[in-house]
């Protein structure tokens, strides 16, 4: 049994051609919607073999003129190692980037670095309160949730890349009670 005839005694109330033709349009609606959503997703970008994810940033503190902005994944994709050498956005009027890890007493320690080496195949993952981030500091503006900023990256090999920063409560602390936020 062919499938216009399968149709037809499935739902025989309703003529082939005009089934064919609302499903025809409910897919062709379902692949461009599925198509938006993606391009709402996808929020990586490429500068030669450096593949970077997710840029964010976290709401700034009231009153204050420093914040923080990270990578979700920064990967070097290729076979030699690069190098972050810069960043820049015209929301800041310094952009440091920052490497904290813990000393021989335990302590954690935030250091200023003057650039980054991207090993290959070797992702550094950037999260708040760990790791490698970026110090926006003499803010011109508050970063608000929800709202967006650009900013450069220049790595050694990869050359300028601009990306788009996205402001956001990161989820481990979008989960915490209010009464537990120090």
């Amino acid at each position: 049994m062919n499938a216009r005839r399968l149709i037809c005694r499935v739902t025989p109330l309703v003529r082939p051609r005009t089934h064919a033709v609302h499903i025809g349009r409910a897919v062709a609606v379902l692949l461009i919607g599925a198509g938006w959503c993606a391009a709402s997703l996808a929020h990586d970008y490429h500068a030669g073999d450096i593949h970077i994810v997710h840029p964010y940033a976290t709401p700034s503190v009231a009153g204050t003129s420093n914040a923080a902005a990270y990578i979700a994944t920064l990967e070097n994709t290729g076979t030699r190692a690069d190098r972050l050498l810069r960043v820049s956005t015209p929301l800041a009027g310094r952009v440091e980037l920052h490497h904290m890890n813990l000393d021989a007493e335990g302590v954690m320690r935030m250091r200023r670095v003057d650039d980054a080496v991207l090993e290959p195949a070797t992702p550094i993952k950037m999260r708040p309160g760990q790791g490698w981030h970026f110090m926006l500091t003499e803010l011109k503006q508050p970063l608000i949730e929800g709202q967006t900023f650009p900013m450069t990256m220049e790595f050694e090999r990869g050359g300028k890349v601009d990306v788009k920063v996205v402001i956001q409560v990161p989820k481990a602390r979008a989960a915490e009670p209010a009464a537990h936020k120090h």
